[in-house]
């Protein structure tokens, strides 16, 4: 048993299960198919938000500092998104993944694993894995609307709204026109 527990042990919701909210009149139904669709995007949010710090760790080059920042910026904007997701699906009476392994399980973004690759090949991972996340939530702003649950759909919306901003924004960083010259004597 974990020594950090409380004393009392006693659960008070399992995980996957859903606990109606008598304000929001969600049907369970409904409730569930939401709340699966925010734990995968709040898990793929997570194994993002670690990839795009873990490239704000170790990004080099001529363009470092403009790099480190727009990531930190990233991550940032990535990891307030999950908060709103996993407030959401708790508020729908739902209980938000958490855990690394769970996360993973969840995840429809792989993890990149722990090795460093090139600033060309972690951007061009980072557009990819935003590109998932992207396609995904357009789905579940659909989900959203389609079940009637327009707050959960605006949750949806805001977190595309900026991933798909960020993603252009890598796109314009992998981009072969430079102001940085390969060779430093010309």
């Amino acid at each position: 048993m974990n020594t950090q527990q409380s004393e009392s042990t006693e659960r008070r919701q399992e995980f996957g299960t859903i606990e109606q909210s008598p304000a929001l009149r969600i049907d369970a139904d409904r409730a569930e198919q939401l709340v699966d669709a925010l734990n995968a995007d709040l898990a793929a949010s997570y194994v993002l938000y670690h990839q795009l710090k873990k490239h704000h760790w170790n990004v080099e080059g001529a363009e470092f500092l403009d790099l480190h920042l727009f990531l930190e910026e990233a991550y940032e904007d990535v990891e307030e998104h999950a908060d709103a997701i996993a407030e959401r699906a708790q508020a729908l009476g739902g209980v938000p993944v958490s855990g690394p392994a769970n996360i993973e399980e969840h995840s429809y973004v792989d993890f990149e694993g722990e090795d460093v690759y090139d600033v060309r090949t972690s951007l061009h991972s980072d557009v990819v894995a935003f590109g998932d996340v992207v396609e995904r939530l357009r789905d579940h702003v659909g989900l959203a609307n389609d079940l009637g649950d327009y707050h959960t759909e605006d949750v949806f919306r805001h977190a595309l709204d900026d991933y798909e901003e960020h993603a252009h924004h890598l796109e314009h960083y992998l981009e072969d026109d430079t102001l940085v010259l390969e060779d430093a004597t010309h």
